[in-house]
């Protein structure tokens, strides 16, 4: 007789209630000695590494954490020493903070998590390739933009949307205006009345429905 463990997926019912981070090695291309990639949170930051060592991680955490709030659980599947270690470096830069450590992810969505870094690596090689550059740790500032911006089919929007309830802006091109009319103007004076006539046209064309 055999049998089946069944294991819960790992939820989380608020936002940054815990935080999971996973490292990605990119020692191979060289960018200013960053060698590994900081990836934390459902809705993705990334940040640039010069190593792995736990305070330097620490650090680059700790200023997500004064961004948008410090979770109650720290997730890290590189080992619970390490995640320990990292708790104990924020402790030290930010003594209010309570942190515990969270326990390792179950095999399906641990799979999900290497897949998800796959496809950060991967975006972030097309994006060197597409600006001929191997600065990295510029472009994955962009990466996490298009990763955060993307749909996610479990929840029916994007990570972005998810955490601010708003679709994000683009400048003028979150706006009304023609796409030709946006690369005209230069100054909020030019802007003004343009944005009022394409207004008022919009809301004519909407009652005259």
């Amino acid at each position: 007789m055999f049998f089946k463990v069944v294991e819960k997926p790992i939820t989380s019912k608020n936002f940054m209630a815990r935080v999971q981070v996973d490292l990605i090695e990119f020692q191979s291309i060289p960018n200013d000695n960053f060698k590994w990639l900081c990836h934390a949170t459902k809705y993705i930051c990334l940040r640039p590494l010069r190593s792995k060592r736990a305070v330097e991680v620490a650090k680059e955490l700790l200023k997500i954490f004064l961004q948008f709030g410090a979770p109650s659980i720290l997730q890290s599947d590189n080992g619970r020493e390490f995640a320990n270690s990292i708790i104990e470096e924020l402790k030290i830069m930010w003594p209010e903070i309570c942190i515990v450590h969270g326990r390792l992810r179950h095999l399906q969505s641990q799979g999900s998590v290497e897949r998800a870094n796959q496809d950060v690596e991967n975006m972030l090689r097309a994006w060197m390739l597409d600006n001929k550059t191997t600065a990295w740790s510029t472009g994955l500032h962009f990466v996490q933009w298009k990763k955060n911006n993307s749909l996610l089919r479990v929840i029916g929007r994007s990570p972005l949307k998810a955490v601010f309830r708003t679709n994000p802006r683009q400048g003028l091109k979150s706006t009304n205006l023609p796409q030709n009319v946006i690369f005209t103007i230069t100054t909020e004076k030019n802007l003004t009345p343009k944005l009022l006539v394409y207004t008022e046209m919009k809301i004519t064309k909407i009652w005259s429905k």
